[in-house]
């Protein structure tokens, strides 16, 4: 059975991929549904992150009465305050939620009252770039003893093909007091379970958050059903797919999509330096066409909580069956070069200009992984800091949306913004983050010597300006 789509279909029917399978909705769906087409349904969210808490929202607009989950204290009492952490969502949000029954607690008991818990906790890599399942491991032990039948659980963190019914699954019917719903069975005798990739791009204020598409895999038909009734009531569209896998898959490729491109262009980046062609004005050129092109940049390196991570959890599962997923593996190499390749460019302007990089006082433009957002993961600045200072730079940063930077998971820098009054006092300022905040004309005016690996200062004929 492949991908079928539905437009905001109706939430108490069944959608058209669900429907080949299931002959008739049983009075136990046909209550489940009937409580999301009312908004009587209760929603339980785990992890308000930066895809947890906009989801949280989204389900309020809709008058839903949500019910938020996290392990961490001040995030809770934030909310609970009617505060928000994160740049993008405004308190008023939170409030206006609030109006709707919106509350927050590190209680997972309350899971008992949903009616349906989607899972939005991190899926990050290890060391030895290995998928680290801990924190869905940690949050499926912790909801199961709580579960009751009728209930739907969707795991929506990005994860490797196979993991709600090879992980998710197991956990909830070795610990949980109800059974797992497979082969169409009655609600009223388990849980049904799901998996629905997040799809959220911190920044992009040009797609509303309901107008992107929703992929819906359920462990089975009834399952399948509930989801795309529950996401059908805030998404415009739902996509329904056969399994688990294959949504898990979904997410996957388009992730894996952006990796690939990004690194042909970077590397295309590096050989049009070299040949002193503009890669930035043959990309617009080639975006002309009409077909067959579709425009990728160049940067710094990858960032985020998805381009830098995911790819891999596809290579690490290949693994299982003897497969080499090479565009992966090469992408990931041109990709994670970009950083050095950065810091080499800021030694050579400053080479130019008759000074070592050792010793000389940098300053780095932008923190956050992209523009105008306030996510620090995976974010290249940091590498490109640590590389810097390695070199024996004297390194500062500038960047809105975080006025210190202490400690990470993979970082360490107890550094504070500086002020950006005085340009002249640095012997180079280096632009990672072309925030839309930044004057650049105004920066490169007031610098010794810019070096741009956003392309930020285009237009600018500047003899300070040095791209990379």
């Amino acid at each position: 059975m492949g991908a079928v789509e539905t437009t905001r279909p109706a939430a108490a029917s069944i959608p058209a991929a669900a429907a080949a399978s299931v002959p008739a909705v049983s009075g136990a769906l046909a209550e489940w549904l009937g409580r999301v087409e009312r908004r009587e349904a209760r929603i339980g969210i785990i992890g308000l992150g930066y895809v947890g808490l906009p989801l949280a929202l989204l389900f309020s607009e809709e008058r839903f009465r949500v019910t938020g989950f996290d392990v961490d204290p001040s995030k809770v009492e934030m909310l609970n305050a009617g505060a928000s952490y994160i740049h993008r969502i405004e308190p008023e949000h939170i409030r206006s939620a609030q109006a709707q029954g919106f509350g927050a607690t590190a209680d997972f008991a309350e899971i008992a009252a949903m009616d349906a818990v989607l899972i939005c906790v991190p899926t990050p890599l290890n060391d030895h770039r290995a998928p680290d399942m801990s924190y869905i491991v940690a949050t499926v032990e912790s909801i199961a003893p709580h579960l009751r039948s009728g209930q739907l659980v969707v795991l929506e963190s990005t994860t490797y093909p196979g993991t709600t019914e090879e992980i998710v699954v197991p956990i909830l019917e070795r610990s949980g007091k109800t059974k797992v719903l497979r082969g169409g069975g009655d609600p009223a005798d388990g849980v049904m379970v799901a998996f629905s990739p997040e799809r959220e791009d911190p920044g992009n204020t040009s797609v509303a958050r309901r107008d992107i598409p929703k992929v819906v895999g359920g462990v089975d038909a009834c399952a399948t059903a509930a989801a795309a009734a529950l996401y059908g009531a805030i998404f415009r569209r739902v996509v329904t797919v056969s399994s688990p896998a294959a949504a898990e898959m979904t997410k996957l490729l388009e992730n894996i999509y952006r990796s690939v491109n990004i690194a042909l262009v970077n590397e295309l980046k590096l050989l049009s330096l070299r040949m002193g062609i503009d890669i930035w004005e043959v990309i617009e050129a080639a975006s002309t066409k009409p077909f067959g092109f579709q425009a990728f940049y160049p940067g710094p390196g990858l960032g985020g909580h998805c381009i830098p991570i995911d790819p891999f959890y596809l290579s690490w599962k290949a693994k299982e069956f003897d497969f080499s997923t090479r565009f992966i593996e090469l992408a990931g190499e041109v990709n994670e070069a970009m950083p050095a390749h950065v810091v080499q460019s800021v030694a050579s302007a400053l080479n130019g200009h008759k000074k070592p990089l050792n010793g000389s006082k940098v300053l780095v433009l932008g923190l956050a992984y992209k523009r105008d957002v306030d996510d620090l993961r995976e974010s290249p600045a940091l590498t490109i800091i640590e590389l810097l200072q390695r070199e024996g730079a004297e390194v500062s940063y500038n960047d809105p949306f975080f006025p210190t930077v202490g400690r990470g998971r993979k970082y360490h820098l107890d550094m504070t913004s500086a002020p950006l009054d005085d340009l002249s006092g640095y012997d180079c300022v280096l632009i990672v983050t072309d925030h839309s905040s930044y004057d650049y004309a105004d920066i490169v005016e007031r610098s010794q010597l810019v070096v741009d690996s956003r392309n930020a200062t285009r237009g600018n004929p500047s003899p300070k300006i040095v791209r990379c």
